[in-house]
Order: C-alpha cells, then sequence, then structure tokens
C-alpha cells in the first residue's frame, strides 16, 4: 500500500492548490457578498472561475472514467477533493461539486444512451445542476427501508407520489432534473424494493414547497428544498437502470461520494486550523499570544494529529475501493463517514474558540464551515448507521469462526 501520489495526480494538485489560493479564495468574500443581496442566483464571477478552470484543464476531475472525466483513481482524486475543500465555493467552479458528482457517476454507471445524452453531458459541461431526493420528512429516513415515497409502473409510464427533504442543491437557478427514489414494488426482497428516476425540474406535479435553513443558514445558492411529488407521470425509460435497482445503485454511488465528502471535510478542517494557527499567534491577551493560554497549544496539536489520522484512514479507504470495490471496503467507508465530519467539527469548533466573538460571524468561514461539517454527520446517513455498519462487520469476523 502506497500513498505517494501518482505524478498526474501531483501535477494536478499543485495546480489545483494554485487556483484555490490566487483565483478561488480571493473571490469568497465577493461571492458572498453578492448572495447576500440576491440568493438565488449564479454570481458572474462563477461563470468566469468556472470557464478559467476549464481552459485549465481542472474539469470533472472526479470520474475514473476516461471518456468524461480524468480518469483518476479514487486515491489520486483524494487529494485533490481536499484541496476544494478549503473553500465552500471551490468544488462547483471544478464541476466537482456534490450532489452533481453523485447523480453524474449513476448516469454514467447506469444512465441509457439517451439520458447520458440528455442530462449526463449538460452536467458535465456545468450548463446545469441537479438534486438527489431520498430522504422524506414523515419517516425515519436513517432507515432507507423506511422509504413511503411511490415510483409505480403504469403500462408504459411511472407515476411518482410522495414528499422528499433536505434535497439539496434544488434551489440553483440552474438546477434541472433531480433523480427521486421511490418504491415500486412493496413486496419484493427489502433491496429490490425501490426505483431511481430521472426527473426533469419542470414536469408537472414537481413542486419545491420550500427552502430549509441550516442552523439558520440557507445554503443558497444550491440550498435544501421540501419538494412534493403529486401524480408525477413520466415514460418508462425515466427509470434508471429499470425499475427495482434502486438500491443496488445507491450503494455504487454512495462509496465514491463518501470519499469526496470526507476528503472535503479534511480540506476545510485545514483551512480551520491555519485560521486557528494565524489568529492564536496574531492575538494578545493577559500580556501573552493567544496560542500561550489555556492548553491552546496542546489544542492545535491535537488537531494536527487528528487530521493526519482522518486523512489516512480515508486514502486506506480510497485505495480499498480501488483495489477491491465496495464490497471490500464496507466497513472502511463508514468509518471514514463516522469519524471524519465529528473530526472536522471539533477542529473548526476549536478554531471559533481561538477567533472569540469573530468566529461565529461571517467575517470569517468558521460559522457556515461548522454547519456544514455538524450536517455531514447526519448527510449520507446518520453517525450511528455507519457505526452499526463497522460493529456488523467486525463481529462478523468472530461469528463466522
Amino acid at each position: 500500500m502506497d500513498f505517494a501520489h501518482s505524478e498526474r495526480a501531483a501535477d494536478y494538485l499543485v495546480e489545483v492548490r494554485r487556483f484555490v489560493r490566487e483565483r478561488i479564495e480571493p473571490q469568497e468574500a465577493s461571492v458572498a457578498a453578492a448572495l447576500a443581496a440576491a440568493p438565488w442566483t449564479v454570481p458572474p464571477v462563477v461563470e468566469e472561475l468556472k470557464s478559467a478552470a476549464r481552459a485549465a484543464n481542472l474539469w470533472n476531475l472526479f470520474l475514473p472514467n476516461h471518456d468524461h472525466g480524468a480518469g483518476l483513481s479514487n486515491v489520486d482524486y483524494a487529494p485533490l477533493a481536499e484541496a476544494m475543500g478549503a473553500s465552500a465555493l471551490a468544488p462547483e467552479i471544478f464541476n466537482c461539486n456534490a450532489p452533481d458528482t453523485g447523480n453524474a457517476e449513476v448516469l454514467v454507471q447506469y444512465g441509457s444512451a439517451q439520458q447520458q445524452q440528455d442530462w449526463l453531458l449538460p452536467l458535465l459541461d456545468g450548463t446545469i445542476r441537479s438534486a438527489f431526493c431520498m430522504t422524506e420528512p414523515d419517516v425515519a429516513s436513517s432507515d432507507a427501508t423506511n422509504m413511503a415515497a411511490r415510483a409505480v409502473v403504469d403500462g408504459a409510464d411511472i407515476v411518482l407520489n410522495g414528499r422528499k427533504w433536505w434535497s439539496t442543491g434544488i434551489g440553483h437557478p440552474n438546477c434541472k432534473f433531480v433523480i427521486f427514489m421511490g418504491v415500486t414494488d412493496p413486496d419484493a426482497h427489502p433491496y429490490m424494493r425501490h426505483s431511481m428516476v430521472l426527473v426533469p425540474l419542470d414536469t408537472p406535479g414537481v413542486k419545491v414547497e420550500r427552502m430549509l435553513t441550516t442552523f439558520g443558514y440557507f445554503d443558497e445558492p444550491y440550498g435544501h428544498g421540501e419538494v412534493s411529488f403529486t401524480d408525477v407521470r413520466l415514460p418508462l425509460d425515466a427509470v434508471i437502470g429499470g425499475p427495482g435497482r434502486g438500491f443496488e445503485i445507491a450503494q455504487g454511488r454512495l462509496g465514491p461520494g463518501r470519499i469526496h465528502h470526507c476528503m472535503r471535510a479534511i480540506g476545510l478542517a485545514e483551512r480551520a486550523l491555519e485560521l486557528a494557527c494565524r489568529r492564536g499567534l496574531s492575538r494578545t491577551a493577559f500580556g501573552k499570544p493567544l496560542v500561550n493560554l489555556g492548553g491552546n497549544r496542546e489544542r492545535i496539536a491535537q488537531a494536527r494529529i487528528a487530521i493526519d489520522q482522518a486523512r489516512l484512514l480515508v486514502l486506506h479507504t480510497a485505495w480499498l475501493l480501488d483495489t477491491k470495490g465496495i464490497a471490500g471496503a464496507r466497513s472502511e467507508v463508514s468509518q471514514i463517514k463516522a469519524v471524519v465530519p465529528r473530526m472536522t467539527q471539533e477542529v473548526i469548533d476549536m478554531a471559533i474558540q481561538l477567533h472569540g466573538g469573530a468566529g461565529m460571524s461571517d467575517d470569517f468561514p468558521l460559522a457556515r464551515a461548522f454547519t456544514g461539517a455538524r450536517a455531514l454527520r447526519l448527510a449520507d446517513g446518520p453517525d450511528e448507521v455507519h457505526l452499526g455498519v463497522v460493529a456488523r462487520q467486525e463481529l462478523r469476523r468472530y461469528q463466522d469462526s
């Protein structure tokens, strides 16, 4: 097992880091101001940066498929995702933002030629955005078998009914389609009941009921919405991969996606630690630099150790995904999803404390970063579900012997 970056990954990493530092981070404040004035819009500088990133060949780096992406493995892409995670603005600039990455992976692996032509190519072109509709407000969505929404085959059509929420990206002005997951055959095996359906957002019966806040933030311009589907009728060829394959597709989607989430979170933790160190060295209280007060040096040391531990665990998981697939990395994928968001939340909290009241304001990116890290402990499955997977995999080693 060798975690040294390949030559291609190392070259990309230099360029991505430079682009984030020199082009994206200087625009964060102006983009935030523009969104405060007009929340559900795309500031012109965002499209300018996207064009520049594409011209620099820093585009669709997440896709291992050579026809559509950079052809990087999970291990190669992981450090690039970390570099992008340092800025909330960066992933879209490189056309590597969730949930578009996961939706693109689904369409690459399972989409029909027509679905790829109509929706995948514009998504990879960066001209449209998308959302994923799985979580529901009226059931405990930590157990996906509780899903109540329906995707019922009716002759040559499929009819959707249900209500979804925390549908990330639904507020983006360029969001043009969602992937909807619903029950097709309630009597089938629990993992063969569901279907994923590609739904153009302008289909009759689809309604964004409201946008949800997270700790007071709308996360504009992407947002997280509650969406209703009322007798939404689509041709059967809108089903991705065919009826009954929803769970299979979901499992394939979530492995690499969790690598992406976790490495971006590590990049966020790195930026928080940097801000904490700079603040601690530049501010004085009671005649001493802040870093020399109240155990702050130890907190900084613990943050460095925790970040590096988490990174190694994610890289190991990425290596397992590359070499053994999701079946050989099931425990590790859940391990990183339980460990990394919590670590990131703790590092950001430490940085907020060193910044005092300023850390809770939008003068620094820490408050929004904390919100994102805390939300990630629920997104793609809560901590408890992932810890349950790890325990089950661990106990199985002894039950079978």
